[in-house]
């Protein structure tokens, strides 16, 4: 396959501007371009490279900042589910990064995509839990998760 020219960033492939050319030519052909995400790497397209590296440089700043913010607000949230457990204490189910996705929706109003939550793998018991998030130019931070089960008082 030819090197591509990508127009915007594409998580584990490139950043907006950048030139690839390890990717896989049914990927490239079926799906960069098609959906417009990438442009053959010729003569014309390389002109354009340094624009888009200049859009990309600034856009990075501005996530950035935003992100600095969101990790400030972020890191003093607590959220907390009520669960389900049966008699021994073991929970119904798990909290799972979609859970928390839409915990921070309801309870704090804050929208972030899901791919920011970084839990190896779902919560499957009461208590206080950490949840690491990684936001956008690698800002990282962690929310506080307090699984209470079903009937037992908050606090």
């Amino acid at each position: 396959m030819a090197k591509l020219l990508l127009l915007v960033d594409i998580d584990h492939l490139g950043r907006s501007g950048d030139i690839i050319s390890n990717v896989k030519p049914g990927y490239a052909r079926n799906y960069l371009l098609p959906n417009k995400l990438a442009l053959v790497a010729d003569a014309r397209t390389l002109k354009m490279q340094a624009r888009l590296q200049e859009e990309r440089r600034v856009k990075a700043i501005e996530d950035k900042k935003e992100a600095e913010a969101l990790s400030a607000t972020l890191a003093t949230i607590h959220l907390t589910v009520t669960v389900k457990v049966d008699q021994e204490g073991h929970m119904y189910g798990s909290v799972s990064s979609l859970d928390i996705v839409h915990l921070l929706k309801e309870q704090h109003g804050i929208e972030i995509e899901r791919k920011f939550v970084r839990m190896k793998h779902p919560i499957k018991e009461v208590g206080v839990q950490t949840i690491p998030l990684h936001l956008k130019e690698g800002v990282n931070t962690t929310v506080t998760l307090k699984v209470v089960p079903e009937g037992e008082q908050q606090s």
